[in-house]
């Protein structure tokens, strides 16, 4: 049995899909794998922030079409990167465990986000991260940052910026030893599936549903249910600042999650609590409770749409 599996071609994507790989071969030895290496719109543009250019999809588009061309038997993404609505006949049917989801500060002289001085740099290009910073510190400079972890990081090192936001997930599979410091949730609301792996494959496919199904987690796969059902229902992505974060703990689904505008003057945030059975609706009612306190408007006037 050989396996096609598709994968971006950056330094965190390839070691993301080595790391299923070799999860894969614990549980099927006996089946060979092959990675295919596919540009997406997202990996070509990177000097612009992805909320002006398209937002999530841009680092899955290229990679489902091979799917459906049925040129790849199954892709490896990070779930944050995956929109919240699928192309017909493709499915998430394996989320493995799940790394960290938090967020975390490096900064060039290792200071923490309350000792930087007024007018110091913060590079992120995520809208998300953006706002919540501009909710501890509105008297730092937020500046706009793209590009894979290490040219990240050596754009700080050079210092054109005081500090950077990355995903500790990255890092961690990386194998970077880093000086950094974790935001805590109610710091830094994670992106929807920060830390989380989805494999993505066409819905008819049973040899490789059966297959990837050896290294499903269903801890990790309730909480980004939830956190998913969330983003659908505020029909979201990289253009509006929002994020939630769900945990199963003592038999219990918890999810936190907010919505702001993009100055993070009208700043919303809410708790769920559900049975784990009851994710996804757990992901709506959340969404709901946001848009009741106000969010809906703040949505309509970034998306210009109903919502």
């Amino acid at each position: 049995m050989k396996v096609k599996v598709g994968t971006r071609g950056s330094k965190l994507a390839l070691a993301q899909t080595d790391w299923v790989i070799n999860e894969l071969k614990k549980v099927a030895p006996e089946v060979e794998f092959e990675k295919v290496i596919i540009k997406t719109t997202g990996d070509k543009i990177l000097d612009s922030p992805l909320s002006k250019i398209g937002g999530k999809g841009l680092f899955v588009k290229e990679i489902e079409e091979a799917l459906l061309k049925e040129e790849i038997d199954l892709a490896v993404h990070s779930m944050k990167d995956v929109p919240a609505k699928l192309p017909e006949g493709l499915e998430i049917a394996c989320v493995p465990k799940r790394e960290s989801p938090f967020d975390v500060w490096i900064s060039k002289s290792g200071e923490d986000l309350f000792s930087l001085p007024s007018g110091a740099k913060v590079g992120t290009s995520s809208l998300r991260r953006s706002v919540q910073i501009k909710k501890l510190r509105r008297d730092l400079e937020i500046l706009p940052l793209r590009g894979n972890v290490d040219t990240r990081l050596r754009k700080l090192r050079e210092g054109m910026y005081d500090a950077i936001i990355l995903a500790e997930a990255g890092i961690k599979r990386l194998g970077l030893s880093l000086d950094y410091t974790v935001f805590s949730v109610e710091e830094m609301i994670p992106s929807v599936g920060q830390g989380a792996l989805g494999i993505e494959i066409r819905e008819k496919d049973a040899r490789i549903k059966e297959l990837i199904s050896k290294i499903h987690c269903d801890k990790t796969y309730t909480c980004v249910k939830a956190e998913r059902a969330f983003l659908h229902r505020l029909e979201g992505g990289c253009q509006v600042p929002l994020g939630a974060h769900a945990v199963l703990t003592n038999c219990k689904l918890r999810i936190v999650g907010f919505v702001s505008d993009l100055e993070a003057e009208r700043f919303f945030k809410a708790e769920v609590e559900a049975e784990p059975e009851k994710a996804e609706e757990a992901g709506i009612r959340l969404a709901e409770i946001l848009l009741s306190q106000g969010a809906k408007e703040v949505l309509e006037e970034i998306l210009g749409q109903g919502v």
